[in-house]
This record gives C-alpha cells, sequence and structure tokens, in this order.
C-alpha cells in the first residue's frame, strides 16, 4: 500500500509538471508570432514535453485505476457476503501483488465458510440421533407401550451421556479454535499416567478379544503436562485402535524419549486408514467405515497435543494396521525418577 501511495503522489507530481509545462507552452504560443526563430523552437518543444506528459499521466491513470476499481467492486462482493469473489491480476506490480493477496484472502474465507456450514450441518447430525431416541423412548413409556424400569430407561441415559460428551467436545474444540484451551500443568511420571489408562481400558480389549502390548523405553523423565487432557487423547487413541482391529488382533503402546521429545505410539493391526481419509483424519467430524464414534476424537488429539506444544502424525502401512505418533517436548525433566521397567506389559 506504501509503493501504491508513492506512485498515486508520482502521478500527481507528474501531472502537475505536465499542466506547468502545458500553461508555458501556450503562453508562448500567444506570441508566437512576434519571437524569434530560437524562441519558437523552444515553444514547440515545451508544446510536445507538455503533451507527452499528460499522455503519460492518463496512461498511468488508467493503468491503475482499473485493477483499483476491480478491487473496490471485489470488496463489495466480499461485504455482501459472497466469498467466490475474484479479481484479476493486472496493473503495476505493487497493484498485482495486492490482487494475489485479495484473492488469497477470498479463498480462505470461501473455505471457512464452507468448513462452517458443514459443521454446523454435523453437529445437527449428531444431536439428531441422540434426541430422536430419548424422545421415542420416552413417548412409548408415557403412552404406556413401555413400562419405566430400568431396562428401558437405561438407554435413555445412555443417549444423554452421548450428548453430554458430544457437547464437551464442542466445547474443547471451540476453545481450542478460539486459543483459550486452558491447561492444568503439573510434572507428571508418564510411565504411571499410561499403566493408569491402560488399565481402566483392559475389560473393553478383553470384550473385544484384542491384545494390548506396552513397551517403554529407557530413561523416560519427569514432564510437565496436564495429565487429564493427554489421558483423555491416549484413551481416545487406544480405543479407536482396539475398535479397528479384529479379534486376536494387537494393540500397541510404545512410550519412549526421542531427543528433547516424549513420543507416544499406538499401532494396531487392524485394516488400516484409507487413502483418500488419511490426509483429513484429524479433522472434525472425519470418519472412516464401520466407525461409530461422533469424528471429534482425533481433532481433539490433535489441538491437545498442539497446545502442549507438541505434534501428532497418522500412517498407514502398506501391509495393514494404522499408527499414530504425538510427541510432546519434554522441556527438561522435574524430577529424577527411577529408570522405568522395559520390556512388555499388558494391563489388567
Amino acid at each position: 500500500m506504501r509503493r501504491i501511495g508513492c506512485f498515486a503522489v508520482f502521478v500527481v507530481l507528474l501531472a502537475t509538471a505536465g499542466a506547468l509545462v502545458g500553461l508555458r507552452a501556450l503562453g508562448s504560443v500567444v506570441g508566437f508570432v512576434a519571437a524569434s526563430t530560437e524562441e519558437r523552437h523552444l515553444s514547440v518543444v515545451a508544446l510536445a514535453i507538455g503533451i507527452a506528459v499528460v499522455a503519460i499521466v492518463v496512461r498511468g491513470f488508467r493503468r491503475l485505476a482499473a485493477p483499483v476499481g476491480d478491487l473496490v467492486e471485489g470488496a463489495g462482493r466480499i461485504e455482501a457476503g459472497d466469498y467466490t469473489a475474484r479479481v484479476a491480476e493486472r496493473g503495476p506490480g505493487e497493484v498485482r501483488s495486492l490482487a494475489r493477496a485479495f484473492n488469497q484472502m477470498s479463498s480462505r474465507l470461501e473455505a471457512n465458510e464452507t468448513q462452517r456450514r458443514t459443521f454446523l450441518a454435523d453437529v445437527a447430525h449428531e444431536l439428531r440421533t441422540p434426541l430422536s431416541v430419548i424422545q421415542a423412548r420416552l413417548e412409548a413409556i408415557l403412552d404406556g407401550v413401555h413400562p419405566s424400569d430400568a431396562d428401558h430407561l437405561a438407554p435413555i441415559l445412555e443417549q444423554t451421556r452421548v450428548m453430554e460428551r458430544l457437547v464437551a467436545d464442542l466445547r474443547t474444540l471451540a476453545l481450542a479454535e478460539a486459543g483459550e484451551l486452558r491447561l492444568t500443568v503439573e510434572p507428571v511420571d508418564p510411565v504411571a499416567l499410561v499403566n493408569e489408562t491402560l488399565a481402566s481400558l483392559g475389560d473393553t480389549a478383553s470384550q473385544a478379544r484384542v491384545s494390548m502390548d506396552l513397551r517403554f523405553g529407557p530413561d523416560i523423565p519427569i514432564v510437565a503436562l496436564d495429565p487429564g487432557r493427554i489421558r483423555g487423547v491416549l484413551e481416545n487413541l487406544v480405543l479407536n485402535a482396539i475398535r479397528h482391529t479384529p479379534r486376536g488382533g494387537t494393540v500397541s503402546v510404545v512410550v519412549e524419549p526421542i531427543g528433547d521429545r516424549l513420543r507416544l505410539t499406538v499401532a494396531d493391526t487392524g485394516p488400516g486408514i484409507e487413502p483418500e481419509l488419511l490426509p483429513r483424519i484429524f479433522d472434525r467430524f472425519v470418519r472412516g467405515e464401520g466407525s461409530h464414534g461422533s469424528g471429534l476424537g482425533l481433532a481433539i488429539a490433535r489441538d491437545v497435543i498442539t497446545a502442549h506444544g507438541g505434534t501428532i502424525t497418522a500412517e498407514s502401512p502398506p501391509g495393514g494396521g494404522a499408527i499414530i505418533r504425538a510427541e510432546l517436548p519434554l522441556g527438561g525433566p522435574v524430577l529424577s525418577p527411577p529408570a522405568p521397567p522395559n520390556g512388555s506389559a499388558t494391563p489388567p
């Protein structure tokens, strides 16, 4: 914008100079007949220069006015809510750069608007299912079709819990998107945290006939993190792995220090992640075939790991299975813990 302003000032100065030269030439024409031959030549030259300057100024204004007009029109369309507005990248270099930036901005706005509408539609769909179950069950009880006993009230309670989890997940996503996801950081022993988390999922794995293999790397330090949120991330990753692992399969969890980071790896022996789904696996409401979740778990996991200053990636090897790796910054051990046991362990 500063360059465009300087260009405009230059054009104005050039126009002023052209006008002065033109006036000088016009004054010379008045005494053209009475002037000497040398003065006549100078007048002709001054007039030619004035005409040339005016032509340059007009051309400069035309080159600047058309693309700036496009930008003004495009901005008006954006203001009216039309995020498909694009402008031609033409004119001086600075104006072309401005037009390119405008097009990139409108593209992002259009993508954000599409994502917002999709998100609202997905939320409405996810809420409609438990509400429909609750309404149908309650109407059946009120109409006397079903008795109001524990067997018929339990599904209603379960669906309210589903809605509660969904609302909590949406709140977490909203906080993360606004940059207000608060972490309660404290010194945590990763070995104890992982052991406790997997122990709580032991019954789920047993019912699915899936074994869990837990391995620790050497010298894992105490790290500063939010134990509640990291436990939630680990639970989500392991539950996803269990759901997508056939009977007799194995879910492996590896905890190891890699340089200045702590790596948590969850791998399964399931069919793997579809290639077209893999690049979007951490997006909201993205679910694979046969998935019965809300599609928010991995998005929340990404936001929580990112809030800790870490990274999370997904991989699906050609041989099958899925591998999720989350890395958290160590930041130096808070305490000097005893060396954790190595090898494999199966939580009860």
